[in-house]
């Protein structure tokens, strides 16, 4: 389920591609840097397949393309040798994909949904996909926090046991924005200590975390909070800035930035501790922005690039 679906969004935001003060002070140095780059191009508007992410991604300079397991499953074999020798000619890697498997729901519809996972998993892994990731949302309008926990971990351990079958790592993206933990009866993973909580209560060894600076800040962490994880323990990271003129507890999880946009969260601290950590993984933006979804395909890709490498270049 798409995290939309939770979402009251405002009228149209403004999109500054300004860069903030404390950007242009940074000078450009990779020569630490392992993460790659991704086009996520759903999260910014821009509807394209499968196939034409390649050629998107090398025309905007990104460095990873976004599994989508439906497109996947769709390709023969023949189809997906094809894509697989284009994606590698360009030096393309992956991106997480998202967990095809909506758990939130009733049980009917979370069991459908985990009986077809098998065979997509074994798909992925034959695409050389080897991350999946997943949203916990923050509050439970009729499961207290305990019973929440129980259904999450007999749920998503079952997702994470046929993932890790074939290899694949699923990861936990925790949502610290307070509308969200408030929306609801019973309050439920919104930090990361607790998202690491249920990580625990899993207890299986490809389960992990997947970052969002957006979360990060909205839960007042600090990059002390992320250098305490490990490469391992990261699945996935996206990239955003938080809405000027807000506080802290007024950020929305549907109005947000692209990366410098605002200035307001630290992304510098932040990447910086993705270098100390030595993650090499995705990074990718999904700002869920209104003015970056109206526009053109072309348009939306250059900005995010730009808002990207710009980000990038903090370290």
């Amino acid at each position: 389920m798409n995290r939309r679906t939770f979402i009251q969004r405002g009228g149209a935001l403004s999109l500054g591609l300004a860069t903030a003060p404390y950007l242009a002070q940074a000078a450009p140095d990779f020569r630490q840097r392992k993460f790659r780059i991704s086009l996520n191009p759903y999260a910014i508007g821009v509807k394209i397949s499968q196939e034409e992410m390649i050629d998107k991604a090398v025309a905007h300079k990104f460095e990873a393309i976004l599994p989508v397991p439906a497109q996947l499953m769709e390709m023969s074999p023949g189809k997906l040798d094809e894509f697989l020798a284009r994606k590698a000619a360009q030096q393309l890697s992956w991106d997480s994909a998202g967990l095809p498997v909506d758990f939130r729901k009733d049980k009917a519809t979370y069991e459908a949904g985990i009986k077809e996972l098998p065979k997509i998993a074994v798909r992925l892994r034959e695409a050389g996909v080897s991350r999946v990731n997943t949203w916990i949302m923050p509050s439970h309008n009729e499961l207290p926090y305990l019973e929440n926990l129980k259904q999450h971990s007999q749920r998503l351990g079952l997702a994470a046991q046929i993932l890790g079958e074939e290899g694949l790592k699923l990861g936990f993206e925790y949502v610290g924005t307070k509308n969200l933990k408030i929306i609801n009866r019973y309050p439920f993973v919104g930090t990361l200590k607790e998202v690491q909580d249920l990580i625990a209560d899993i207890g299986r060894p490809n389960v992990g975390v997947q970052l969002d600076s957006f979360h990060w800040y909205t839960s007042s962490e600090s990059v002390a909070d992320l250098e305490k994880l490990s490469n391992d323990q990261i699945v996935t990271c996206d990239l955003n800035d938080a809405t000027a003129g807000r506080s802290i507890i007024e950020q929305i999880d549907g109005e947000r930035q692209l990366p410098g946009d605002s200035g307001l969260i630290d992304l510098k601290g932040f990447m910086q501790a993705l270098v100390n950590i030595g993650y090499d993984g995705p990074v990718r933006a999904e700002p869920f922005n209104a003015k970056l979804n109206a526009m053109d395909n072309e348009p939306a890709l250059a900005a995010t690039s730009r808002a990207m490498w710009r980000t990038a270049n903090l370290v």
